[in-house]
């Protein structure tokens, strides 16, 4: 996996990069700023970009939006965000109307390197991963009709799903059989109406209306 990694600190980027390369991927850019992420992207070409929300030169969210540019006109790159804080509305900005290959995690996910490895190869792939507060946070804060016939363990392994993680991950942590999360899986498509499509990817899609698109 071929990976451009943005963070203005420089032992802060330097260190996530060693722990990618000694994952066995390929750090082929690094970046100081949005202006350089941008020139790295168009450079490299990579599987996924790495970005801290809050960069030069604005120190705002230069990164945010540099990753938005990213995915609008370099769809094939996928995009992983870095946050300090806790902003759900970073994370619904950044996915628009398509949640494949996106990702949004607070920046101490990245303490649990197996879990932030994890969670780059998700993304890289065409996945998600969404950091559980996060989801949390707007779980808790919004509801969509559809959403409210979900009963509570279908809306526990819907936000589960949002993390990124597959059946079987979600059938360790709710400690069921992964036959039953499966029948949980295919209630929350039934009821927010996504049927079976060669064309659309329904978890996906159930991730675009946990979030309210």
């Amino acid at each position: 996996m071929r990976v451009v990694f943005a963070e203005d600190d420089a032992l802060l980027r330097e260190g996530i990069a060693a722990l990618l390369e000694d994952a066995g991927h390929e750090v082929v850019g690094r970046a100081a700023d949005a202006p350089g992420l941008l020139s790295e992207v168009r450079a490299q070409q990579p599987d996924i970009a790495i970005i801290d929300v809050r960069m030069p030169p604005g120190n705002s969210d230069d990164g945010l939006v540099a990753a938005a540019e990213i995915r609008r006109s370099q769809p094939s790159v996928s995009v992983l965000v870095l946050s300090q804080h806790l902003e759900p509305a970073y994370m619904l900005e950044l996915v628009a109307d398509d949640a494949s290959g996106v990702g949004y995690l607070l920046k101490d996910r990245v303490r649990d390197v197996d879990e932030f490895i994890d969670a780059v190869e998700r993304v890289a792939a065409g996945g998600t991963a969404f950091d559980p507060r996060v989801i949390k946070s707007l779980v808790g804060g919004r509801r969509q009709s559809l959403l409210d016939e979900l009963a509570a363990r279908e809306r526990e392994v819907l936000s589960l799903i949002a993390e990124g993680r597959s059946n079987r991950a979600i059938a360790r942590k709710l400690h069921l059989s992964p036959r039953a999360i499966e029948r949980d899986v295919q209630a929350i498509f039934r009821k927010l109406e996504l049927p079976e499509s060669e064309d659309h990817n329904r978890r996906v899609l159930a991730v675009l209306a946990l979030l309210g698109h």
